[in-house]
C-alpha cells in the first residue's frame, strides 16, 4: 500500500504516538481502582465492630472502654488519632493508637499485656484492637495531623524513630528509607511515598488503618510496620515495642498538617 506523499511526516508520527499518550499510568489505574471500591470499603464493618467493642462491658473486670483516655480526655475519640503517638503520664510511655488501646484494655478491663502481645495479628484480642483502632481513626477522618513534641520523651521517640527509619540491616541490607526517602520510587505497580516529609506522609502514615484487598484483612499501623520488617528480612518486632511506636512518631510528625484519610483501602 502506497501513502500519498502529501501527508506531513509530523502528522504520521503524531498519529502513531497518540495511543501511547492516551495510556494511563499505573498509579492512575490504581487510584481509579481504589475510588471504585471506596464506597463499599469493608473498613466500615470494622468501624462498626470497634464502636461496639468500645461501648461493651468486657474482660475480667466487666468494663467498657468509654473511660479510656486517648490523649483528649476520658472517652473522647474525635481528634485523638491525629495526635498519636504521644506521651501518657499513667503508663510513663509514648504510645501509639494500638498500644494505647491495649493499655486501656489492661487497666480498665483486666486483660493481660503479655497475652495481648503474643496474640497473632488478625486473631482474638488483636483483631479487636484493629477494629477499635479503625473506629477511633474514623472519628478523626479529615482532621490534620499534629503530633505533640512538647514532652522530652516525645522528642526522644522522634529521634529513635528517625534512626530506625534509616537503619540498614538484614541479609538484603534494607532500611525503611530504601523504599521511602525520595520521590519516584515504586515496587511492581505501586508508587512508594516519601515518608520523610509531606505530602508523601500524607498518603503513607495518614492512610492506616486500611483494608487490604489482596488478602481481605484490616491492617493497623503495627501490622504495617511489622510487615515492613518482614520484607527487610529482619526479626518481627514485639507488639507495641518502642521501635514500632517510635517509627510511628517519626512518620506522624513528618505528616504534620496532612489530613487523615484513614481508614483507607489498599491493594
Amino acid at each position: 500500500m502506497k501513502y500519498p506523499l502529501s501527508i506531513p511526516i509530523a502528522a504520521v508520527l503524531a498519529a502513531l504516538a497518540a495511543p501511547a499518550m492516551a495510556q494511563k499510568s499505573a498509579a492512575d489505574g490504581i487510584a481509579e481502582y481504589r475510588a471504585l471500591l471506596a464506597d463499599g470499603n469493608p473498613a466500615e464493618l470494622f468501624e462498626a465492630k470497634g464502636e461496639s467493642l468500645w461501648k461493651t462491658r468486657r474482660g475480667p473486670k466487666n468494663a467498657s472502654l468509654e473511660a479510656c483516655d486517648l490523649g483528649k480526655g476520658p472517652g473522647v475519640v474525635k481528634g485523638a488519632f491525629v495526635e498519636l503517638p504521644r506521651w501518657f503520664e499513667d503508663t510513663k510511655k509514648v504510645e501509639d493508637l494500638e498500644s494505647r488501646l491495649a493499655s486501656c484494655m489492661v487497666a480498665l478491663q483486666g486483660y493481660q499485656w503479655d497475652e495481648i502481645a503474643k496474640t497473632p495479628f488478625g486473631r482474638g484480642v488483636q483483631n479487636d484492637i484493629t477494629a477499635l483502632a479503625t473506629y477511633v481513626a474514623t472519628a478523626s477522618k479529615g482532621l490534620p495531623f499534629n503530633l505533640p513534641q512538647n514532652h522530652p520523651e516525645e522528642r526522644r521517640s522522634f529521634e529513635i524513630g528517625k534512626r530506625v527509619f534509616f537503619f540498614r540491616g538484614g541479609p538484603m541490607d534494607f532500611s525503611c528509607a530504601s523504599c521511602h526517602d525520595r520521590e519516584g520510587l515504586r515496587i511492581r505497580l505501586q508508587d512508594l511515598p516519601n515518608l520523610t516529609k509531606n505530602p508523601g506522609d500524607g498518603v503513607g502514615f495518614a492512610a492506616w488503618p486500611a483494608y487490604r484487598v489482596s488478602n481481605g484483612q484490616m491492617w493497623g499501623m503495627q501490622l504495617r510496620i511489622n510487615d515492613c520488617f518482614r520484607q527487610q528480612r529482619l526479626a518481627y518486632p514485639i507488639f507495641g515495642s518502642e521501635a514500632t511506636v517510635a517509627l510511628g512518631t517519626y512518620m506522624g510528625v513528618n505528616a504534620k498538617g496532612a489530613k487523615s484519610a484513614a481508614p483507607t483501602i489498599k491493594r
